[in-house]
């Protein structure tokens, strides 16, 4: 069970954490994403880290200014986002996928998933 944390309203320009945390050991064991979804929208991938931890992937839309990372004694995982925008705006989720990385981007190859939480960026 996965349960994210950590939205809000920030101004353009702001930043927030996000936090998922597993009810298990669970992210040694899987691929960790996060998605978001705006209204009107589809899913969108937004970052993914293997099981080591040794590798990430980021959307092109937040490199440079979202970052994943994870403490494995509190089976949790933060997506700190930096330099909000208003496009943005959406409801975060975080999920572990069970399958190989090359799936990493891909929603449908996610067994688990939080419950999401509303990230809002005010211009």
């Amino acid at each position: 069970q996965l349960q994210a944390s950590g939205g809000g309203l920030v101004q353009a320009g702001g930043s927030l954490r996000l936090s998922c945390a597993a009810s298990e050991r669970t992210y040694n064991r899987y691929i960790t994403g996060w998605f978001r979804q705006a209204p009107g929208k589809e899913r969108e991938f937004v970052v993914a880290m293997s099981r080591n931890g040794g590798s990430t992937t980021y959307a092109n839309s937040v490199n440079g200014r979202f970052g994943i990372s994870r403490d494995n004694a509190k089976n949790t995982v933060y997506l700190q986002m930096n330099s909000l925008k208003p496009e943005d705006t959406a409801v975060y989720y975080c999920a572990a996928n069970t399958a190989v990385w090359s799936t990493r981007g891909q929603a449908g190859h996610y067994n688990y998933w939080g419950q999401g939480t509303q990230v809002t960026v005010s211009s």
